[in-house]
């Protein structure tokens, strides 16, 4: 659910209130000058001219009045879903009012539109500037765990963990938090009723990566993390893993390698077994 909190001048008031006047509701709060309510949304306009937003439509109507995607703001994105071999990384990072020369000089933006010679070089810099979280689920965790959870609860657990770990490290998130949308927000909260503590202040939005470039922080940050984990791999077990799963050939042979030198039970320490890659294989968790 979104949250959006910020002041605005007389004029934009009265336009607010015109452009929601059939759905202006009583109310009897001494300090609220209007209350507006729909599906989805609440507005709240306090006598201060503070206007609040909530709602899962809450970014939708607030853009309008606000430029949200200059602001401080916060984000989270993941990768490594898609590859057959190697971990889910996950990153919450956040963007300060300072950051953005930097943003736009240094071209930040989903991590999936630039290369990963260029993800190296700026990794380093992007992790010691942002103030960031960063997950790595490694391959006998993931296999473990989904037995019992499938991506989407695997995915919405890790951003969860991210976003709280911010708030345990002292960071104090802006309002303007973003996900990158992988599923509904009801079946996101869903998959997250188990867990001791729920980050709730978030805004779902498809491609926000390529929207807000705290996501974009997190995804590149997320890349670098993968990329270095990877390397790891390649460097322990002497072979050089596919990346991504669009080469089935590819995997076949280096899953056949792999197994060859160390074992099948060994696989469960490198690769997401669901993948149909794997299915031939009868790997013992």
């Amino acid at each position: 659910m979104g949250n959006f909190s910020f002041k605005l001048d007389d004029e934009k008031i009265l336009k607010l209130k015109e452009a929601f006047k059939e759905y202006i509701k009583p109310n009897s709060n001494e300090y609220v000058d209007t209350f507006i309510q729909k599906e989805d949304l609440t507005i709240t306009i306090y006598k201060s001219n503070k206007v609040v937003f909530q709602g899962n439509d809450a970014f939708f109507y607030a853009q309008a009045y606000i430029d949200v995607k200059k602001s401080r703001q916060a984000g989270s994105d993941e990768v490594g879903t898609g590859d057959a071999f190697g971990p889910v990384v996950v990153c919450a990072a956040i963007v300060e009012e300072n950051d953005y020369e930097f943003v736009e000089m240094n071209h930040i933006t989903d991590s999936k539109q630039l290369d990963d010679a260029f993800i190296r070089k700026i990794g380093p810099e992007l992790r010691n500037r942002f103030k960031h979280s960063l997950l790595i689920l490694d391959n006998a965790t993931y296999n473990r765990v989904h037995e019992k959870d499938n991506l989407n609860s695997i995915k919405a657990k890790m951003h969860n963990k991210a976003f709280l770990n911010m708030l345990d490290k002292g960071y104090d998130i802006p309002k303007a938090a973003y996900v990158d949308q992988f599923c509904e927000v009801d079946a996101y909260f869903r998959y997250l009723l188990d867990e001791e503590r729920i980050y709730r202040d978030l805004i779902f939005e498809t491609k926000a990566e390529s929207k807000y470039p705290a996501v974009a922080v997190g995804s590149m940050i997320s890349r670098y993390a993968f990329l270095e984990y990877m390397d790891k791999l390649d460097q322990k077990y002497g072979i050089e893993f596919h990346r991504g799963s669009s080469d089935p050939d590819g995997i076949r042979k280096d899953t056949e390698v792999f197994i060859s030198k160390f074992g099948l039970n060994e696989l469960k320490n490198v690769a997401k077994l669901h993948f149909k890659n794997f299915e031939s294989y009868n790997v013992k968790l």
